[in-house]
């Protein structure tokens, strides 16, 4: 089948619950997320409230210290928070992209340390306890005085499965992030042999179709066009030829749904899931979106990228990538009022900085 920008467009709202906000639970939305990026604290939290009917702050506060949902390294080797159950078999599939950006970062001022000592060293000091960053990289230190201590401290975080407890990671909670062991917090082993079949699968019901460079793009890992092509999965092609493929039970979504204006936070993954992201927004509009390792607020129109946002002392700033119709501000002003509701600023207000392409901020 051959699927037109819309229809792939409105198909991939549709799987991200943005044509319509769920009456899931937050836990069954996260695990349909697979992961929700946690490079930053709060951003979870407005990614949720944009997906869900009903969702506040201490729905998810209260899984994290449940540790019903944790917080670590995992797709693209970066912060997210993913269900206890589904980190324990993805945390293991993510090892290789951690140990590839690893290297690329830290290899070279790692010379004479043996990893195997230093994963050994790392569980050792965390066995039973949790420390700090620092307090680790102190420790390790002592083994190895002329390496670079920050390296040890980073390569321990990605040779060895760590969660970061709360209150790190919840509502406001920035700052130190303490290092645990995953085993220990779940109270169970991590998956010895997942199978990566799970991991495309999952990623496909939440964000497909896809292409197998999109799959990679978002997880981080490579080499898995055998994989893909091996699965019972339907192919769709998109206007330029490449295939797209999907779950065979997918449902469809009419190119003709209505898509309301949605707010996506700092790092969403759906801005990341895709090596080809046309369908959210133009090559331009990316420039302005992704620029290096941050990935900017965006808000939706129409389903599809026009603008970006922030919140700064109390008040929502949009800034349009061009003219939008009075109706449309309309509608953004008004979502935009919820959404300072819920981030506790109710007595702000929603203000416009001129339209137009620019570097962020």
């Amino acid at each position: 089948m051959k699927l037109s920008p819309r229809a792939l467009n409105r198909m991939t709202l549709q799987r991200q619950l943005l044509l319509e906000r769920s009456s899931l639970s937050p836990v069954q939305v996260i695990e349909h997320l697979v992961a929700v990026q946690g490079q930053d604290v709060n951003p979870p939290y407005f990614g949720l409230w944009s997906r869900l009917a009903s969702f506040t702050q201490d729905d998810l506060t209260s899984l994290l210290h449940d540790r019903r949902v944790v917080r670590g390294s995992l797709l693209r080797g970066t912060q997210h928070l993913a269900l206890a159950d589904d980190y324990a078999w993805l945390r293991p599939l993510m090892q290789a992209p951690l140990s590839r950006a690893r290297q690329a970062a830290w290899g070279r001022v790692m010379v004479g340390v043996d990893l195997d000592e230093l994963v050994a060293l790392a569980r050792g000091h965390l066995a039973g306890r949790t420390l700090s960053r620092p307090e680790l990289r102190d420790l390790l230190a002592r083994r190895w005085p002329e390496a670079d201590p920050m390296a040890l401290a980073w390569s321990a975080q990605a040779l060895v499965a760590v969660v970061h407890p709360p209150p790190s990671g919840t509502w406001n909670k920035g700052g130190a992030t303490p290092f645990t062991l995953a085993e220990e917090w779940l109270g169970r082993p991590l998956d010895a042999a997942p199978r990566v079949e799970r991991m495309v699968a999952r990623y496909l019901a939440a964000f497909g179709p896809a292409s197998v460079m999109d799959v990679q793009a978002w997880s981080g890992l490579t080499r898995l066009r055998p994989v893909v092509e091996a699965m019972p999965l339907r192919r769709h092609t998109d206007l330029d030829g490449r295939v797209l493929y999907d779950l065979p039970d997918a449902p469809p979504a009419p190119e003709d749904a209505p898509a309301p204006v949605r707010f996506l936070p700092y790092f969403d993954n759906l801005m990341v899931a895709y090596a080809d992201r046309s369908r959210m927004m133009t090559a331009e509009q990316r420039k302005a979106v992704c620029v290096g390792a941050i990935v900017h607020p965006t808000f939706l129109v129409d389903g599809v990228v026009a603008g970006m946002w922030d919140v700064k002392d109390g008040d929502l700033l949009l800034r349009p990538f061009g003219p939008l119709p009075e109706a449309v501000m309309a509608e953004l002003a008004e979502e935009g009022s919820r959404l300072l509701a819920f981030a506790g600023a109710a007595g702000g207000s929603v203000t416009w900085r001129p339209a137009g392409l620019r570097p962020a901020a």
